[in-house]
């Protein structure tokens, strides 16, 4: 995820990922950045190698993903999660998360995190 991040030149706008086309994932969460303007979250998951790499997962805005019923203590480090996300256009290790399912039995999904669980 460390290599994802989108280029500032697309900021606010979903033209560097295949809104098409959805990449479903496993792996650990490393770091959450929970600032403005955009959260977003670092997983660490294994290619079909065994070799770790680190994506970025970009959601809303802090604000809009609490709007949406997630709070900044609903995914962690050190959080097993799977993952449904958007990926980049150019192949490289980031995506727009569409959905996230922390590994505990709790659903969050939509436009980076909306929370799907009571």
């Amino acid at each position: 995820m460390i290599a994802a991040v989108p280029p500032a030149r697309a900021h606010h706008s979903y033209a560097n990922y295949d809104m098409s086309r959805l990449v479903d994932m496993e792996g650990t969460v490393r770091q959450v950045h929970w600032i403005f303007p955009h959260v977003t979250i670092y997983v660490e998951v294994e290619d079909a190698d065994g070799q770790a790499q680190m994506w970025a997962m970009g959601a809303s805005t802090p604000a809009g993903v609490e709007r949406a019923g997630v709070s900044r203590d609903d995914v962690q480090p050190g959080d097993q999660i799977g993952v449904r996300c958007y990926p980049l256009k150019d192949g490289s290790l980031g995506c727009a998360l569409g959905f996230v399912t922390p590994l505990h039995g709790d659903t969050a999904r939509g436009d980076g995190v909306e929370r799907a669980w009571n």
